[in-house]
């Protein structure tokens, strides 16, 4: 009863206190009020605010209060469960200190340190095998080539490929490949000076050339994927230049672009732009028909007009460019040719392949591998195949095909005279679908002779005898060399016509692939005619020139011969004439066609300049 009363008489006084009266004075001049005390108004406020902070703060008090008696229940139960000697030794508990890390030993290589203070760290470090001292050998060899190829341009390229050289690059050919990739990919207008040095490199370690452009290839799949433009443009880019300096086959380019025709959009179609104005010279040289089929896709990409205004530009420029003869867009700039043809080492990487970036592979990834190596295995043992259940597998890597040529060649390098060779390779029972595999390697290594050698010829008719499927080959690869004639050089050419030409004289062939020949103006090139001429002037070495007059006046090979000694239209029977005159079998087109012309056409009546081409 007291508490209650004296909580009663308290809050009398404070309910009159907000009812009296405030007093005012004012000062000498009357004109500042001031209060001496706070107005009801006021006092309110403060009363209300008063009242919110008594009734938050019994809330924290009772949230305390709980909490405390939680800890104290928790204290007691602790000591319950400890006897007293066990709380006589319980000591409070210190908060471990975080282990301080090696700057050395971290994944970045930790902070900066001065060059003085890591020359004594390393001076510390007495085992050279120690974790210590090769992570920081490796930190070392990684920034050093990172700042080589930061520094390397066109003027001293040659001196930065000499510092290269001096470093560890054969153990840190991924710290290499890495950095020439960031490099270009952040700066691709030094594209042409980074492949010119990744030229040198692969002149003198392919498989540091093979495995940056096996990444190349990987982050240009990625960028195609994942739709992004950027990415394919850089690696397409520096694909081109590796081209152009012989480090990429071309079959690679070709493969890059009609993967982006394939379905065209207009990013697909900006990045193959972009990709021919880089290579397009090159592929032009290497690959006509090729890049004559690209510029056709493109033809119809802009007839079909699906595409950006601002993207049929981009074509219609192209197409100006490749009319220009890409005089702005060099296979290699000037300064940069500095690899010898001979020490060019060439990679042919196909797109699709699966390629392996050569990271260091994680526990989690060796042992998923042990477990599908474990789980294969199993199902292996638990149900083997039966004979009826055998799978076969094709290999398309041309791997098998690769090691069948160097076994033909090693064969005939290494033979006396073509019986030998001949009975060499028989030996070796080789699959009948490697028939014409082995036609073509002979034809092959005869045209890479200086000089025409005997031996191809004796060999190739050896094996026209032996087996009709080889005489079909012969005259298969007849025609498709002297469709793409023009792709050899003369020395090649020459050769290819004289093996040829011994094949026709000795009937290892017959005289019916003669067929393809269409002696005019317009189906002619340079090239085509001079094979012509060589074939016809060794036929008629062999066989003199009555002989061959019988040959070509037989009437039963006549059909065959309708396009190399033509009769339908007189100009082309002009232009026959004139060009067996010019080579000097002048006898042959009396004998054949002059015998059997009207008499409006007659040798009088003919103008008689050289045809273009011939010499």
């Amino acid at each position: 009863m007291k508490s209650s009363v004296a909580h009663i008489r308290v809050s009398a006084t404070r309910t009159a206190r907000m009812h009296r009266t405030p007093l005012h004075k004012f000062d000498c001049n009357g004109f500042t009020l001031v209060h001496k005390l706070a107005g009801k108004e006021s006092r309110d406020r403060d009363y209300d605010r008063g009242r919110r902070y008594d009734r938050r703060y019994s809330r924290e008090r009772d949230r305390g209060r709980h909490s405390s008696r939680d800890r104290d229940s928790d204290y007691r139960k602790r000591d319950r469960s400890l006897s007293p000697a066990q709380n006589d030794r319980a000591e409070p508990q210190v908060k471990k200190k975080k282990e301080e890390l090696d700057p050395i030993l971290t994944r970045t290589g930790g902070a900066y340190i001065p060059p003085a203070k890591l020359r004594m760290m390393q001076a510390q470090i007495t085992d050279k095998s120690s974790l210590a001292f090769q992570r920081m050998s490796w930190e070392a060899l990684k920034k050093s080539i990172n700042g080589l190829i930061n520094k390397v341009n066109v003027s001293n390229i040659a001196n930065i490929i000499q510092e290269l050289l001096q470093e560890n690059i054969v153990r840190g050919r991924g710290l290499l490949a890495r950095s020439v990739l960031q490099a270009q990919s952040s700066s691709p207008i030094f594209t042409h000076v980074y492949s010119a040095l990744v030229a040198i490199i692969n002149s003198k370690f392919p498989q540091i050339g093979e495995l940056i452009l096996k990444r190349l290839i990987l982050n240009f799949r990625k960028g195609y994927r994942r739709n992004d433009k950027q990415q394919c443009l850089t690696s397409s880019k520096f694909v081109a230049h590796l081209i152009n300096q012989n480090v990429a086959h071309e079959v690679l380019c070709l493969e890059m672009l009609t993967l982006l025709l394939e379905r065209p959009t207009d990013d697909s179609v900006e990045v193959t732009i972009s990709f021919l104005k880089e290579c397009g010279l090159k592929l032009t040289e290497v690959s006509p028909r090729g890049i004559n089929a690209i510029f056709e896709r493109l033809r119809n990409i802009l007839h079909e007009s699906e595409i950006d205004k601002r993207v049929q530009y981009m074509i219609e420029v192209m197409f100006a460019i490749r009319k220009d003869g890409f005089k702005d867009h060099p296979i290699i700039p000037e300064g940069l040719d500095l690899v010898e043809e001979e020490d060019q080492f060439t990679h042919l990487l196909p797109l699709e392949d699966d390629y392996n970036q050569e990271d260091v592979l994680k526990a989690r990834g060796i042992l998923f591998s042990l477990y599908i190596y474990f789980f294969i295995c199993s199902l292996y043992l638990k149900f083997p195949f039966s004979d009826q259940e055998k799978v076969t597998i094709f290999d398309k890597t041309e791997v098998n095909l690769v090691s069948f040529r160097r076994t033909i060649y090693l064969a005939i390098q290494s033979s006396l005279d073509f019986e030998e060779c001949a009975h060499k390779l028989i030996k070796m029972d080789f699959p009948d679908s490697q028939t014409k595999e082995l036609c073509n390697m002979i034809l092959d290594c005869c045209a890479q002779q200086r000089t025409y050698e005997k031996f191809f010829g004796l060999l190739a008719g050896r094996f026209c005898l032996l087996k009709k499927e080889y005489m079909e080959s012969f005259e298969a690869i007849f025609q498709e060399q002297y469709e793409t004639i023009h792709r050899l050089e003369t020395n090649k050419l020459r050769n290819v016509a004289r093996l040829f030409a011994h094949l026709l004289y000795t009937d290892s062939v017959p005289w019916s692939v003669l067929e393809c020949i269409k002696m005019s103006e317009e189906t002619t090139t340079s090239s085509s005619r001079i094979f012509v001429k060589i074939l016809f002037q060794e036929l008629c070495a062999y066989m003199g020139l009555p002989k061959l007059n019988e040959r070509l006046k037989d009437m039963t090979l006549q059909p065959f011969f309708e396009g190399l000694f033509p009769r339908d239209n007189p100009r082309n029977t002009r232009f026959a004439i004139n060009f067996f005159t010019s080579i000097g079998l002048g006898g042959l087109t009396l004998a054949v066609i002059c015998g059997s012309l009207p008499v409006c056409i007659s040798l009088k009546s003919c103008p008689s300049p050289n045809p273009v081409g011939m010499s």
